[in-house]
C-alpha cells in the first residue's frame, strides 16, 4: 500500500529557474538603489533652493532650480575650474609616479635576484599594515625642514618612491604569473633586464596597470587629509579642501552650492572608471597570460 506524499508548504518550495533568476536580479537591484541613494539625494538638493534642501527630504524637488551651480562654480576666490585644475596636476603626476616607481619596484621582486630579496619584501608587505596616521607627523616634519610645505612635492613625492606596497604587491603578483620562457626567450635575442621590462613584461602587465592607475587616481582626488595638512594658501586648494570652504563651522554653510559642485567633482572619478573598467577585474584577479 503507497504512502500518502504528504503536501509541501508553499514557503518551502523551491522556485523554478527562472523565478529564482528574476528573484536575485529584483534583490541586487534593491541593494543598487539603497547603496545609490546617497548619490541620488545629492543630486536632488542640488537643484533644490537653499531653504528647501532639509525641509523636503524627499528625492523629488518641488522646486528645481541650478542656481546653485552658478553660484557655486564662483563663491570662493577662483572659480571652481581653478580648483578642478589643481586636483588633476596633482593627480595625474601621482598617477603617472605610482605606476612607474611601483611597476620597477614589482619587476625587481618578481624577476630579479638580489640579497635579501625575501626580507625586504616582507618589509614592503609589512608597511601595509602600518596605518596612515603613524607616519603623518614624521613627514610633516621632514617636508617641513625641506620647505616643502604648501607645494605639491608632499602628495606626489611619496608616489615616485613607491610607498604603496599594495599595488607593487598586485604588480608582483601579476608578473609571477607571466611564463619565464618569455624572459628567457629575449635574453636569446640579447634583451638586457631593461628591455625585457619595457618591451615583454609591461605589455602583458596592462590590467595590473590600469588597476593601479583607477585606484591611485580615486584616492589621490578624494585625499582630503593630506591635501589639507600641506596645502594652506587657497591658491593651491585642490577638489576636497575648496568643498571644505563651503561649510562654516561659526555661521552659515552653503549646502545648495556644496552639493552641486560635489556633482561636478564626481565627473572625472566616473570617467576615469569607467575608461578603464574592462581592465579592472582582470588586474584585481592577476590573470595573466591564459
Amino acid at each position: 500500500m503507497a504512502t500518502p506524499s504528504r503536501a509541501v508548504p508553499f514557503l518551502f518550495r523551491p522556485l523554478p529557474r527562472n523565478g529564482g533568476r528574476l528573484l536575485k536580479h529584483l534583490l541586487l537591484i534593491g541593494f543598487g538603489l539603497v547603496m545609490l541613494y546617497p548619490l541620488m539625494w545629492m543630486v536632488s538638493s542640488s537643484l533644490k533652493p537653499e531653504g528647501l534642501i532639509f525641509r523636503e527630504p524627499g528625492l523629488w524637488p518641488s522646486e528645481v532650480t541650478f542656481e546653485n551651480y552658478t553660484e557655486g562654480w564662483t563663491a570662493l576666490k577662483h572659480p571652481f575650474g581653478y580648483y578642478l585644475w589643481n586636483s588633476a596636476v596633482v593627480t595625474a603626476v601621482s598617477v603617472v609616479a605610482n605606476l612607474v616607481a611601483c611597476s620597477l619596484a614589482a619587476y625587481s621582486f618578481a624577476r630579479l635576484n638580489f640579497p635579501l630579496k625575501r626580507f625586504w619584501f616582507a618589509i614592503m608587505l609589512g608597511t601595509i599594515m602600518l596605518p596612515h596616521h603613524v607616519v603623518i607627523v614624521p613627514q610633516y616634519i621632514m617636508f617641513s625642514e625641506l620647505d616643502l610645505i604648501n607645494t605639491i612635492w608632499p602628495l606626489v613625492l611619496p608616489k615616485m618612491l613607491a610607498t604603496d606596497a599594495f599595488f607593487i604587491f598586485l604588480m608582483v603578483q601579476f608578473i609571477r604569473t607571466l611564463p619565464r620562457e618569455l624572459d628567457e626567450a629575449a635574453e636569446i635575442d640579447g634583451a638586457g633586464y631593461w628591455r625585457i621590462f619595457m618591451r615583454v613584461v609591461m605589455p602583458l602587465c596592462m590590467p595590473a596597470l590600469a588597476t593601479t592607475a583607477i585606484f591611485t587616481f580615486i584616492w589621490t582626488w578624494n585625499d582630503f587629509l593630506s591635501q589639507l595638512l600641506y596645502l594652506n594658501n587657497p591658491d593651491n586648494f585642490t577638489v576636497p579642501v575648496a568643498l571644505r570652504t563651503f561649510l562654516d563651522s561659526s555661521g552659515e554653510s552653503s549646502w545648495g552650492p556644496m552639493f552641486a559642485m560635489s556633482i561636478i567633482a564626481l565627473g572625472p572619478i566616473f570617467g576615469f572608471f569607467l575608461a578603464g573598467q574592462k581592465y579592472l577585474i582582470r588586474g584585481v584577479a592577476t590573470t595573466g597570460l591564459k
